[in-house]
């Protein structure tokens, strides 16, 4: 237990109108700017400064319960690497804080700043240094410009309005909170708070062109509107945290930069070989080589469209968007040494990649429906998306693609509890989150079960309760998430007090429950190099037998919650407004 952030946030919000100018009516300018100083990386340095990590050792199962040998002391394959150029000090075990290795792979992870410690930076993508973690919105993307755009409004002829926001900005689609089902536009900030931050803040603004074409009434609808994005900025993938920050969602971080150090300098992997035995593995083996940033382009630009009306108490929108992945996909097939014979070629289910962000389809719609009856507002959510790629150990690439369809369907509703606010009704929020693989591939094979570690059809359900007092300026709050596959579920309480028009203080705590880390097929009997490889006789090259472990595909399977098990957290906020 210890201090895990410190975060020190400036903010100013400003706006101009300027009425009409020539053509354009209500034109008007508007700027977020956003600084911050996460003090954590100095009062804390040795868990996540320049101090942080230590000299590791790997669990060597072949010796018994418990056993271990220091980093750099594994068993020796022909082409093995050299300690002096990748000393055993500032690295962790590979998720060693969620769960024990427990039979599996695991290897080392650098954790310091890249200007500290530069083995496993990922250049262009997780390659944060010291200033780039404490004052996180100072970089070359200029993120301390949080918004800054004009709008504008042409009136036309018969009665319709062009308007347009032309800037910075953040464009929200869909009716749900928390999942993104459409609301895709922007990618995420999960290393500010992971989950637990509301999207408003935690969405990286993009420089975005969107036009709607407003018609008002119809003869068929009470209101109309039509809407084209174009996000012509240079591409950005979600920010998962980079290992040694405090917030590395599903741990995703610590394996990139644990695995691209593997490829640039090699290192001891636990339990490998014959599936028991610590192996050490020479530079260009196994690992992330690099990852492929989309460079800007007009192709590499990502357009949407959206049609929104309003029937009555039934509001609607119909989307479709192409827009390039915020998430990593793992490519392999690219060319690596054979530890054992010192040949380079591209060799079958060998556990060595680069990093994609593939292009991706996305066509959906969202209702939300006022039942007047009951008082009750009903949210429904539903996309489909072509072009997403999931690890699956089956594949000779060990990755594959997937049509994949999403739903969120959500309900609020104001309820009295008289005997604890008699004047003030609690709102209650539920949604329940859908995610279906629809080219799903999974097997059993002679260890266990080979194939995509992610479940194929899976289900995550919240629940808000609010409520008010003292005129609405206390305000505590319930939310809980319950991962139904992974049997995960996060409890995060919070209290707002408005002490005073200026300061608003929150205190918070959020706390996981469940089965937590699970194990998948890692691709330890995946035989790439064969005979050398080969754990039964027969064994086919490029075929897994299915032994399985927590790292590195088990994190698909746990899911955010489950990963997050031994994260519990203590949070208070203070904002005070000028």
């Amino acid at each position: 237990m210890g201090l895990s952030k410190f975060r020190n946030t400036l903010q100013l919000e400003g706006s101009k109108r300027f009425g009409d100018v020539g053509k354009f009516s209500n034109v008007a300018i508007s700027g977020i700017f956003r600084g911050s100083y996460d003090g954590v990386y100095d009062l804390n340095d040795e868990d996540y400064g320049d101090k942080a990590g230590r000299s590791i050792a790997l669990e060597n199962s072949i010796a018994g319960l418990g056993s271990t040998v220091p980093f750099g002391e594994g068993l020796k394959l022909p082409f093995t690497f050299d300690t002096a150029n990748h000393p055993n000090q500032g690295m962790v075990v590979l998720g060693e804080h969620l769960h024990p290795t427990d039979g599996g792979v695991a290897f080392g992870v650098p954790v310091r700043p890249c200007d500290v410690d530069s083995r496993g930076c990922i250049n262009g993508y997780l390659d944060k240094d010291m200033d780039n973690l404490r004052f996180r919105e100072f970089n070359d993307r200029l993120d301390f410009i949080r918004e800054l755009y004009v709008d504008f409004d042409l009136n036309l002829d018969n009665g319709h309005i062009l308007s347009t926001r032309l800037g910075k900005q953040q464009v929200i689609w869909g009716r749900t909170d928390l999942f993104r089902v459409l609301d895709v536009i922007n990618p995420v900030d999960y290393s500010r708070n992971n989950i637990y931050d509301e999207l408003e803040d935690i969405r990286i603004p993009m420089w975005i062109l969107k036009t709607d074409y407003r018609m008002g009434a119809t003869e068929t609808f009470d209101d109309l509107n039509f809407q084209v994005v174009w996000n012509f900025d240079r591409f950005r993938p979600h920010d998962l945290g980079q290992c040694g920050q405090p917030n590395v969602i599903l741990d995703a971080g610590c394996f990139f930069r644990g695995m691209n150090t593997l490829w640039e300098f090699g290192g001891t992997v636990a339990n490998f070989a014959n599936g028991n035995i610590a192996t050490d593995f020479g530079p260009g083996q196994i690992g992330i080589r690099q990852a492929h940033m989309p460079s800007w382009s007009l192709s590499n630009t990502q357009i949407g469209l959206k049609m929104e009306g309003v029937l009555g108490d039934l509001g609607f929108s119909l989307n479709a968007l192409s827009y390039r992945s915020q998430l990593p996909s793992l490519r392999g097939g690219i060319p690596a040494q054979n530890a054992f014979t010192g040949e380079v070629g591209v060799w079958p289910n060998l556990i060595a990649f680069d990093i994609y962000f593939p292009r991706i389809t996305l066509l959906g719609g969202s209702m939300d429906y006022y039942a007047q009856d009951i008082d009750t507002v009903f949210r429904v959510e539903a996309a489909h998306s072509s072009g997403e790629e999931f690890a699956n150990t089956i594949n000779t690439l060990l990755y594959s693609e997937s049509d994949v369809l999403r739903y969120v369907i959500g309900a609020d509703k104001n309820i009295f509890i008289p005997f604890l606010n008699d004047s003030r009704a609690f709102l209650f929020s539920g949604q329940i989150f859908g995610q279906h693989i629809l080219d799903y591939e999974r097997e059993e094979r002679p260890l266990g079960e080979a194939g995509i570690p992610d479940w194929e059809h899976n289900w995550t359900a919240t629940l808000l309760i609010k409520g008010w007092w003292m005129n609405d300026r206390l305000s505590p709050q319930l939310i809980t998430a319950h991962d139904f596959r992974a049997q995960s579920t996060v409890v995060a309480l919070a209290v707002e007090w408005l002490y005073s028009d200026r300061l608003k203080i929150t205190a918070g705590a959020n706390f996981k429950l469940g089965s937590g880390a699970r194990k998948f097929d890692d691709c330890r009997t995946c035989n790439p190099w064969d005979p050398f490889t080969a754990g039964l006789d027969g064994h086919p090259p490029g075929y897994s037998l299915g032994l399985s472990g927590f790292q590195p595909m088990g994190r698909f399977q746990s899911g955010p919650i489950g990963m997050a098990m031994e994260e519990d957290e203590l949070q208070l906020t203070l904002r005070y407004s000028f």
